[in-house]
């Protein structure tokens, strides 16, 4: 039986329909930060900004964050808090390292999302079944899974030819995809450096030039649980014990056993962000390679406000910054201070106009702050570029955390029976 949205809600909860909001597409906000991206490129010449090669990192750098996003979505929508992706993704790196050297790279990724479903195992049989807090359970699975990582790779891939105790040997990408003729003409088209032709030129080569085939898994992901979650009555069932699952208990949801498919899905997820860390972006194992991107994927979940669409936004900022301070240096982060500086403005003035003085004045006195750093200097140092992802982080969810709104249910202890 497919139950309706209104019989989910808790009691006291305003109807989605009597409070009508306008939403931007997700297409127009990134037209609008390329946009943005594009003036500053022809205002500063720090053409390196948005090249095809950078948005090409940018793209690798967002998957494996765009995964560990989704993981938490599933996990989260059900009503359990996954702060062990990041123990998920390390699983999901070394299950990629060996399964990938031995078996080829399809065998490391399904290996890979076999290694996170234990972790998320784990982490279900303590939340779920056992009522552990759900902090607490994924701190000590990100502590487990490092350990867990480190003496696995040590057993397994001490001895062999250009392995070591902390590295895998060299592992075999999967298949990537180029679009002969679309990839030269884009990347002709860019360099004559025109007003966001040339940029979304770029874009449109970074996808069209050795893309890889993990690459399109993950969107399909992104897709498929976008419509089976929201398109769907198991989608509808699984988001209600998220949102009540008393409620849900009692109109005859099985609550503990869409709690466990939605973490065990989430562990599956994860290591599949690990094994593109393991097999596109590194070609090899190494300990300690995920490199906090389960907590920025977390920090890209909760900016999305826990949707799809928004965790993509969230990932491909993430993924951008990533991206820029690897590839292009000091003189393109110096370049984006300029775009701080406008969001920054912008959030002063939607502050201002919604009566939050407070709020608009420290936006106002942080974007003067970010102008002049960017007119009294030619560049960013090394250190401050290698912390952009994370400052970026902190800065987007401190501007995002007054629209937020989280399932009601996220990290709340369950008991069946809770309802009678």
């Amino acid at each position: 039986m497919t139950m309706a949205p209104e019989e989910l809600r808790p009691a006291g909860a305003p109807s989605e329909a009597l409070v009508p909001r306008r939403r931007i597409s997700i297409w127009i906000w990134l037209l609008i930060g390329l946009a943005l991206i594009s003036a500053v490129r022809v205002l500063t010449g720090a053409h390196e900004v948005d090249s095809a090669g950078t948005m090409r990192e940018a793209v690798n750098a967002s998957v494996p964050i765009a995964l560990a996003a989704l993981a938490g979505l599933w996990s989260e929508r059900a009503g359990v808090v996954n702060i062990g992706l990041e123990g998920m993704m390390i699983l999901g790196t070394i299950g990629a390292g060996y399964f990938g050297y031995w078996y080829g790279p399809w065998s490391g990724i399904i290996g890979a999302m076999i290694f996170g479903m234990i972790g998320a195992a784990l982490h279900a049989l303590a939340t779920v079944i056992f009522g552990v807090d759900h902090i607490v359970s994924g701190v000590a699975i990100n502590i487990i899974a490092l350990g867990t990582a480190a003496f696995l790779a040590d057993t397994w891939f001490s001895g062999l030819q250009g392995g070591g105790p902390t590295q895998s040997p060299p592992l075999d990408a999967p298949l990537s995809i180029t679009v002969p003729g679309i990839s030269d003409a884009m990347i002709d088209l860019q360099d004559k450096h025109w007003f966001l032709v040339s940029d979304l030129a770029s874009l449109v080569a970074a996808v069209t030039t050795g893309l890889s085939t993990m690459t399109i898994l993950a969107i399909v992901l992104i897709v498929g649980s976008a419509l089976l979650l929201w398109r769907t009555a198991f989608g509808l069932r699984l988001r209600s014990c998220g949102e009540s699952p008393v409620a849900a208990e009692t109109l005859g949801v099985n609550v503990y056993r869409y709690k466990f498919i939605a973490v065990l899905t989430s562990g599956a997820i994860a290591g599949a962000g690990g094994a593109f860390i393991a097999l596109v972006s590194s070609g090899i194992y190494q300990n300690g390679q995920t490199g906090g991107r389960g907590y920025i994927g977390l920090a890209a979940m909760i900016f999305g406000n826990w949707r799809p669409g928004g965790l993509v936004m969230g990932s491909a900022l993430f993924g951008y910054t990533d991206a820029l301070q690897l590839r292009a240096g000091g003189e393109a982060v110096h370049a984006l201070l300029i775009i701080v500086t406008v969001i920054l403005l912008g959030v002063a003035v939607l502050q201002f106009r919604r009566g939050q003085k407070i709020a608009a004045i420290t936006s106002l006195v942080i974007a003067i702050g970010f102008a002049i750093w960017f007119f009294s200097t030619d560049t960013v140092p090394a250190d401050f570029t290698r912390m952009t992802p994370y400052v970026t982080t902190l800065l987007v969810l401190g501007l995002a955390a007054q629209r937020l709104r989280m399932p009601a249910a996220d990290g709340l202890r369950y008991r069946r029976g809770q309802a009678g």
